[in-house]
């Protein structure tokens, strides 16, 4: 890959005033070919857990960057900052194939419990939902489990 086709790197500051990395990916982006798994639709999350009484949201931290980017494609998301090159090892935000990518992962991490209309995922959001309290905590609890298991965390200051 040729200096000049490596992806632009800056920092944007988030509301919280730290900094959130951004890689312009638009060159790798034209030439990537698009995973067509589709995200669940909000519609039927609401439909299948939206009539419960009883809540939990989980956001989770850094989402994309928990997917180790497959071995031999490093290069393809190489940035360049004033000082050198770099081959990231994780996945970033900005990648066409990133939300689709993480919601597979997601999906596979908890299909069992999304099978049983008490949880959904939309990418880095899970919640659950139940009828009674009886028996919600056992379901935050697994799912915990299999986030940690993971190696995914949540963002506490944004869960419910």
């Amino acid at each position: 890959m040729k200096l000049s086709q490596t992806a632009l790197v800056f920092f944007v500051e988030k509301k919280d005033t730290k900094k959130r990395i951004v890689h312009d990916y638009r060159y790798l982006n034209k030439w990537t070919i698009e995973n067509n798994y589709p995200l669940p639709l909000i519609s039927d999350i609401v439909e299948n857990i939206g009539t419960n009484k009883v809540f939990t949201k989980l956001d989770l931290k850094w989402r994309y960057n928990n997917v180790q980017t497959k071995k031999g494609d490093k290069w393809k998301a190489a940035f360049t900052t004033p000082e050198e090159s770099f081959e990231p090892t994780v996945m970033f935000f900005g990648l066409t194939n990133s939300p689709v990518t993480f919601q597979t992962m997601m999906n596979k991490i908890l299909e069992d419990l999304i099978n049983t209309g008490e949880v959904a995922s939309f990418i880095d959001n899970v919640i659950m939902g139940m009828e009674k309290e009886e028996g919600h905590d056992e379901i935050v609890e697994e799912v915990m489990r299999r986030l940690a298991k993971n190696n995914l965390y949540v963002k506490p200051e944004k869960c419910k």
